[in-house]
């Protein structure tokens, strides 16, 4: 019982951060993997996103309601996405994925450099494409970060943020509030896989589904409360512990 009380604390927390920044991942796959080592890991990641997927859905939601999003460029995004995390998933059962592993702290720290640098970067909301030009952006985006997602996967709402940001001329609100529609759609077409090969804990995956809710109600109160410029900050800060996780992983699996 005790486990399931510190499962549901870190789904919480996950919702809280992700729906901000991104990142959830890292509070709450390390939590269910620790928690419950016995089980198949393709059951775990399962979960997971069963949890994850209510989560970002109750964001995206409370996004939709407060913030205008950009659905010119989130809705072609996140039909991108959800066809190429298919592919992701399937090329990760024939291709390894330590190239992309040890390469991912360098394309991090590359990111919260050129972020950090910018200074009005994503402060003030000027869109830089329209029409043709911003669905086409929005589909490349969105096939790159899905495919990412089903083949690896941490660090992608970061990413997403970051993409917008940076690509479309959104500040990190928006940005954020956009990343949400295509993390539904990456989470979607995981679990699908997932629940149709019998890898869930359904009783868990709710339970940290619910608290994932809670969480990501506050998160994006807090967000939309404090703007941008909160945005802005907890990002470099989930950007900068990617950064050492990812790191960490690559020096245990060199030691290996």
């Amino acid at each position: 019982m005790i486990d399931f009380v510190w499962l549901g604390g870190a789904a919480f927390l996950a919702g809280l951060v992700d729906a901000v920044v991104g990142g959830g991942g890292l509070i709450q796959v390390p939590a269910i993997f620790s928690f419950l080592p016995k089980e198949a890991p393709a059951t775990l990641l399962g979960t997971n996103k069963l949890a994850s997927i209510c989560g970002t859905s109750a964001a995206a939601v409370n996004y939709a309601r407060r913030v205008r999003v950009a659905w010119s460029a989130a809705a072609p995004a996140a039909l991108a996405a959800f066809a190429l995390s298919f592919v992701g998933a399937w090329t990760v059962t024939r291709v390894p994925g330590d190239f992309v592993r040890s390469l991912l702290p360098f394309i991090l720290l590359a990111v919260a450099i050129y972020t950090f640098r910018k200074k009005d970067l994503g402060a003030v909301h000027a869109p830089v494409h329209t029409g043709m030009a911003e669905r086409w952006w929005a589909v490349c985006i969105g096939a790159a970060i899905g495919f990412y997602d089903g083949f690896f996967g941490p660090g992608t709402g970061s990413f997403l943020i970051f993409l917008f940001v940076r690509f479309f001329g959104f500040d990190f609100l928006s940005a954020s509030a956009a990343a949400k529609i295509v993390n539904v759609a990456c989470n979607l077409s995981a679990l699908m896989w997932f629940g149709y090969s019998g890898h869930l804990l359904w009783q868990l995956g709710m339970l940290m589904a619910a608290c994932q809710i809670g969480g990501s109600l506050l998160g994006t109160r807090l967000a939309i409360k404090h703007g941008s410029a909160f945005v802005r900050k907890l990002f470099l800060v989930v950007v900068s512990t990617l950064i050492v996780k990812t790191a960490f992983d690559a020096v245990v699996r060199l030691a290996q």
